[in-house]
């Protein structure tokens, strides 16, 4: 990563030429002007993301608020785009370079053994500072960790991890998810 950002020759892309770019059905994030390729996920990893759009689906069906998988991106900064496991946002979906575009309320990213650092330090940082999230949730489809962190009423957040059965709750809309009907061990 970082012989790239030194390389005078790479020249950091922004998020509209990013968007632009055909990546022949890979997957890409861009962060801070550069291009990193995803790999694709775990089964197990695809069934927990899968299993917590539908459930919250069902459980948000007629709120105005809709969750949404890996492939809508969330602009967090000039120059970075992620794309989280599964996102919610309340009102219309704007795309990432749209001016207008809306934050997600909720952002939950699905553990990777190779990024669950950097989702849990650098893109936890980067949802923080968008004003609309308000809950940032990290699941471990294999180990079945589970981290809550929530904007708290005075702007601060609350960082929490689960214990051994407790299931997800989804604070803002007052929806709980057991461990089993997201697919993660106690």
């Amino acid at each position: 990563m970082a012989s790239i950002a030194l390389d005078t020759a790479y020249r950091r892309v922004s998020v509209e030429e990013f968007l632009a770019m055909d990546f022949g059905g890979a997957k890409a994030e861009l962060e801070d002007g550069i291009i990193f390729m995803m790999a694709g996920g775990t089964p197990e990893h695809a069934v927990v993301a899968a299993r917590l759009i539908r459930r919250l689906g069902n459980a948000l069906d007629g709120s105005g608020c809709e969750p949404v998988g890996s492939d809508m991106g969330v602009r967090t900064a000039d120059r970075t785009l992620r794309y989280p496991d599964v996102s919610i946002y309340c009102g219309p979906v704007s795309s990432p370079d749209d001016p207008e575009r809306t934050d997600p309320v909720v952002v939950i990213e699905v553990l990777s053994p190779s990024t669950a650092e950097h989702d849990q330090k650098v893109k936890l940082i980067e949802y923080q500072a968008l004003p609309g999230v308000r809950e940032i949730l990290f699941v471990d489809p294999i180990t079945g960790a589970i981290r809550t962190v929530r904007r708290t009423d005075d702007g601060g957040w609350s960082d929490r991890w689960l214990r051994g059965d407790e299931g997800v709750e989804v604070v803002h809309f007052g929806v709980s998810l057991s461990r089993s009907e997201i697919g993660v061990p106690s």
